[in-house]
């Protein structure tokens, strides 16, 4: 994604990776097309879903326009601690303090990479706002499809978000600005490998794993994310990590145990 936000605008790229990655998955759709909801009200909650979804996503884009990537990933990965609040209450999951623990030591991890590096000199209340608002959409997205969606196939449901999505997106490109692609090289490996990978294949896994385990573990092991980032940034893009980045690795391994501990519910 940062790679690919060095050629085009956030809301293009967010637009053509729902479109390509709607593409992506329309052999799906061929096999398994018997399999979409007929009822109304499933639909109605479908729709409701990729709008929550396609506002988070813009959300997050239009935040980090204003704002560097390191507080922008930051506030993205609050998504847990939405999540957990959440899910004690819509969900009715059992916290354990030993989860608790695993969370906030995970968290503290992933600030640990960002706190006192690259943040602006001047502090946007908007942007960061937009952040969090996008964070919290993000988490109530997880909650909302377990408990309502979740006996539709993972696959479906992107087959059906997507596109929805893309809608919304398209019109906010139109109303802000135009259409527009970049045809470099390295732009379009970037938006095929975020599209197909990162969307398509990715947020069906995730999907999939929602409805077979708890939010919390599972929104809780996606703050692993930022610190392989990291560690991706450093090896392919020659971004500079020190000791800090060890210690936060640790830190969110140790959270991510703590949470996967089998527990005797107490």
């Amino acid at each position: 994604m940062k790679i690919g936000l060095q050629f085009i605008d956030p809301l293009n790229f967010v637009a053509q990776r729902f479109l390509l990655a709607s593409i992506a998955l329309l052999p799906v759709l061929i096999l398994r097309r018997r399999t979409l909801p007929r009822d109304s009200y499933t639909w109605l909650k479908l729709i409701t879903l990729s709008l929550i979804i396609a506002v988070s996503a813009t959300l997050t884009s239009i935040g980090l326009l204003y704002e560097t990537i390191g507080l922008s990933s930051l506030l993205t990965y609050t998504q847990p601690l939405f999540v957990f609040c959440l899910a004690i209450i819509f969900l009715g999951e059992r916290i354990t303090k030993i989860k608790a623990l695993g969370l906030i030591s995970s968290f503290l991890g992933v600030a640990m990479l960002y706190i006192g590096k690259s943040f602006s000199q001047t502090f946007l209340l908007e942007p960061f706002l937009l952040l969090v608002l996008g964070a919290f959409l993000w988490a109530v997205s997880i909650v909302y499809y377990k408990k309502f969606l979740g006996h539709v196939e993972p696959a479906i449901i992107n087959i059906i978000q997507f596109p929805i999505g893309l809608t919304f997106l398209l019109l906010l490109v139109f109303m802000t600005g135009s259409l527009s692609f970049c045809r470099d090289t390295l732009y379009i490996f970037s938006i095929l490998y975020t599209s197909i990978l990162g969307s398509a294949l990715a947020s069906t896994i995730w999907l999939f794993l929602i409805r077979e385990e708890e939010a919390i573990v599972i929104s809780t092991s996606s703050l692993i994310v930022p610190v392989i980032a990291t560690l991706l940034g450093w090896l392919l893009i020659g971004e500079s990590i020190g000791y800090d980045f060890l210690a936060s690795f640790i830190l969110v391994l140790t959270g991510l145990y703590l949470v996967n501990m089998p527990t005797s519910g107490r």
